[in-house]
């Protein structure tokens, strides 16, 4: 035998039904954060060679760091 159930519901609904916790006022400010970031960057963004000199710069390490960056992150993946 089988049966089907069908819940119509929010997401807000669902969480509260499977005991989840309420995580919209966090996703509020992490996404006011990124908001905030963007528009202090937008000079940066909106310019690819800004972009590039910036990305090469991570953490003052430039092209180095960022392939120990992609090293670390493909060994992780391997596991």
């Amino acid at each position: 035998m089988r049966m089907t159930i069908d819940i119509d519901c929010t997401p807000q609904e669902a969480r509260t039904l499977f005991g989840l916790p309420d995580v919209e006022p966090v996703n509020q400010a992490i996404v006011a954060e990124v908001m905030k970031r963007a528009k202090d960057n937008m000079d940066t963004l909106a310019d690819p060679e800004k972009f590039v000199s910036e990305m090469m710069s991570v953490g003052g390490k430039g092209l180095e760091g960022i392939q120990s960056l992609m090293a670390a992150a493909m060994a992780g993946a391997k596991k």
